[in-house]
């Protein structure tokens, strides 16, 4: 049974980081590309990045280009999204979702940032 399971969500100041965790198991981590994406109150799903099975390429949404890390360990079977710099229009849920060409087959159940003084 393939599971994502994401941690590391809270509440944050304006300015601050957070460290996004998602651990992946019942399948072959290291073969999918893996893409985190979010949904603000009230708002759609908005892709935020795109990494690639070794890691080696990344891809951001221009909202996030140069705040956002996404990484990888595929020994660990684990996803990550370092943020920093967050602002208030960061608050949402984040999801992780695994790849199957373009689309995202599995999802977790999300990790909720909240970003406020």
């Amino acid at each position: 049974e393939v599971q994502l399971v994401e941690s590391g969500g809270g509440l944050v100041q304006p300015g601050g980081s957070l460290r996004l965790s998602c651990v992946a198991s019942g399948f072959t981590f290291s073969s999918y590309g893996m893409v985190w994406v979010r949904q603000a109150p009230g708002k759609g799903l908005e892709w935020v990045s795109t990494i690639n099975t070794g890691g080696a390429y990344t891809t951001y949404a221009e909202s996030v280009q140069g705040r956002f890390t996404i990484s990888r360990d595929n020994a660990k079977n684990t996803l990550y999204l370092r943020m920093n710099s967050l602002r208030p229009d960061d608050t949402a849920v984040y999801y992780c979702a695994k790849m199957v060409l373009s689309e995202y087959d599995y999802w977790g159940q999300g990790t909720q940032v909240t970003v406020s003084s």
